[in-house]
């Protein structure tokens, strides 16, 4: 198969072009900063609101494109201009322009829980309306509902999947106002105190960095006629608090879970600590999972953290 990957310089990006390698795809990978692949991957540097960059990772016609590349939450708060550019147009124009040279092509659309806006009601599953209140989780809503007009028009073949928390991130600034998760790691990884800017009860949704890019690898295959008239489905999570988090990673790391000391800021905790109950019955029908536990989890995190 030969797939385009957008984003494929972030971390998530970077895991699954080389999986999708390894399993014997034909990988572009797209990014305006592009990292060192493995041999066979082909790399194109350069802003994914050009059009020549973009032509130039769709010559020849492409089986799939995994669209990952996103100006993340806080910078899009931060930025509204620069979200509505890549986040909308620059995406839209990629959807067209992929609809034209490989008709029917898979789709898949890294989309985000911050669909569902804050706060949040006593559950989530696959009847919550979405009503995101940042100008991130709207444009993502905006892009999903792309998706379903394009799938549903014959155009592409579409698959949207929201992302929980992913862990754990490289030690680096993403623009995530989530990335507090990951510098958890970092900080007991590193044996070094940390403040948590949540509540030791706060609870999240997430999943491994590995289980993640298997999601979107077996998104390339499902049949998408499993899923939903939306097409987008919430990517299995477990929901999990900051204390046992917290514990789990010291435990694995062999450092003392005293480490850890919270300092709640109440915008984080009611945007990303408060997550109640969640049900994905209809990911799981199409075959996507979680990472089982919250120790699976910690051990796959661990295992890839840069």
């Amino acid at each position: 198969m030969k797939v385009v990957i957008t984003g494929a310089g972030g971390f998530v990006g970077r895991r699954l072009a080389a999986q999708l390698l390894g399993q014997g795809h034909d990988v572009v990978a797209l990014d305006s900063h592009l990292p060192t692949f493995p041999p066979g991957v082909r790399g194109i540097a350069g802003d994914l609101a050009a059009a020549s960059v973009r032509a130039a990772a769709l010559a020849g016609g492409r089986d799939a494109l995994v669209h990952l590349a996103t100006v993340p939450g806080g910078a899009a708060e931060a930025d509204p201009a620069a979200s509505r550019r890549i986040n909308v147009d620059a995406m839209y124009d990629l959807m067209l322009e992929l609809a034209a040279v490989s008709p029917g092509a898979r789709f898949v659309y890294a989309s985000s829980i911050a669909v569902f806006g804050d706060p949040l009601p006593a559950m989530v599953d696959d009847a919550t309306v979405l009503a995101p209140k940042m100008i991130y989780g709207g444009h993502k809503a905006m892009m999903e509902d792309a998706v379903a007009l394009f799938s549903h028009r014959g155009l592409l073949d579409g698959v949207t999947l929201r992302l929980p928390g992913i862990l754990a991130r490289p030690k680096a600034a993403s623009g995530m106002k989530s990335a507090f998760m990951s510098e958890l790691f970092h900080a007991l990884r590193a044996g070094a105190a940390f403040t948590c800017p949540v509540s030791a009860q706060g609870t999240i949704w997430a999943q491994s960095l590995a289980r993640c890019a298997a999601n979107f690898a077996a998104a390339l295959t499902i049949d998408s006629r499993v899923l939903p008239p939306t097409r987008a489905v919430t990517l299995p999570a477990l929901r999990i608090t900051l204390r046992d988090l917290a514990d789990e990673v010291a435990r694995q790391c062999g450092v003392s879970p005293g480490l850890v000391t919270h300092a709640p800021d109440p915008a984080l905790e009611a945007g990303f600590a408060t997550q109640p109950p969640l049900a994905t019955p209809a990911a799981e029908r199409a075959g996507f999972a979680h990472d089982g536990d919250v120790a699976t989890l910690v051990t796959s995190a661990l295992a890839t953290l840069q």
